[in-house]
């Protein structure tokens, strides 16, 4: 428990690097494109990065305390967004309209073009890469928790 306390800082920091350097790496290297619930799940993570970093600059004085636990909020908040986007993944919930595209509301073709235009490439509720039957939502949630 004290190697944790002492060097929590640089394994959160490790972490949410990892995370995000895989995803950028899935995306820009593999062409695997996130929908908007993805988006959401890199968020936490970049703040992670920014108290981890604060963090070790300022324990000496604060201790680390503090900022291991706005750390594992924030890993709390991205294994949260994950168990949500996993639930749409696998049909147990329906997503936002921003997820799977709201055609509901177009009421000509002008507007319905524009609609199509603007709606998010990738769709939440579709597995693009999945191993062991596990999508990367899942795993997401599996590395924040």
């Amino acid at each position: 428990m004290a190697y944790f306390y002492r060097n929590g800082l640089w394994i959160a920091l490790l972490a949410a690097l990892g995370a995000l350097g895989t995803v950028f790496i899935a995306q820009y290297v593999f062409d695997l494109y996130p929908c908007v619930l993805c988006l959401y799940q890199r968020w936490p993570y970049a703040v992670v990065i920014v108290i981890a970093l604060l963090g070790l600059l300022l324990q000496r004085r604060m201790g680390p305390a503090p900022f291991l636990l706005l750390c594992a909020l924030a890993f709390l908040a991205t294994a949260g967004i994950g168990f949500y986007h996993v639930g749409v993944e696998q049909g147990w919930w329906q997503g936002s309209a921003e997820c799977v595209g709201d055609t509901s509301k177009a009421l000509t073709v002008e507007q319905l073009k524009a609609q199509i235009m603007s709606a998010p490439l990738v769709r939440c509720n579709e597995i693009a890469w999945s191993m062991f039957g596990i999508s990367m939502a899942g795993y997401n949630v599996i590395a924040a928790a």
